[in-house]
């Protein structure tokens, strides 16, 4: 038997909160990640970077391309990507091609495009750039605060401490959001943890939510009675304020 050989640098992790509460007046979250270098040997002369990444569930998308024909839009092509992560965010201590090399970006998929999976998109429509709607897909999420790229936005002290900070979008998708912090020197990794990022509805957004999957119809029925009590009040406002 042989014991395995420690790391000469591990990550040592902590999170202003592993739990995100989607509220009826949720408008959005900031969430603090900041940790440190273990290290078992003296620090190395090449300089350390930090790449951090936080994915939130990935699923499959269609992207539709319209096009001005006879005077109205239409749609022209459309491409199946096989899954893109609801929300992606990059954090660095500096330019991406400068502190994570291409070969290392391939292995762990850590920029967008790298993220977002289109091997299926390619054989499904073969006479379509499926790149040019992968960068579509991009451009719309970065627009949206769903897609983030943020070079030099890790601060590393000393080569042992870093922090930074990723905002959350309104619009979050539920689920388990995938953190990783990836160490590198020269462009290469030599070492990575990951941790998970609960996001879950809670109070009258959770039982709405349960109540439109586990009930539908009732869940139609009250909204279209909300609606119809909405619709009589309001009426009924417009009423008096005439009388008045």
């Amino acid at each position: 038997l042989a014991a395995a050989p420690l790391r000469a640098e591990e990550v040592v992790l902590g999170l202003s909160s592993d739990k995100v509460a989607i509220t009826a007046t949720f408008d959005g979250s900031e969430i603090l990640i900041f940790g440190a270098v273990k290290r078992e040997a003296p620090i190395p002369e090449t300089a350390l970077d930090v790449v951090i990444t936080v994915s939130g569930p990935s699923l499959p998308v269609q992207v539709r391309r319209k096009d001005r024909q006879f005077g109205i839009w239409v749609n022209t092509d459309m491409v199946d990507l096989d899954a893109a992560p609801s929300f992606y965010a990059v954090a660095t201590t500096g330019p991406l091609d400068k502190v994570l090399s291409d070969t290392e970006d391939l292995r762990h998929r850590i920029s967008i495009p790298r993220a977002i999976r289109s091997v299926g998109a390619a054989s499904m429509a073969p006479n379509v750039d499926v790149g040019n709607f992968t960068d579509a897909l991009i451009r719309i999420k970065r627009d949206q605060n769903a897609y983030q790229m943020r070079e030099s936005a890790v601060v590393l002290d000393e080569q042992t401490l870093f922090r930074t900070a990723i905002s959350l979008p309104a619009n979050l998708t539920e689920g388990a959001y995938q953190t990783r912090i990836f160490l590198t020197r020269e462009g290469r990794v030599v070492s990575q943890y990951q941790t998970v990022i609960e996001v879950r509805k809670v109070g009258l957004e959770r039982w709405l939510f349960t109540l439109s999957r586990e009930q539908p119809m009732l869940y139609g029925l009250m909204s279209l009675a909300i609606a119809i009590a909405a619709g009589w009040g309001a009426s009924a406002a417009f009423q008096i304020m005439r009388r008045g």
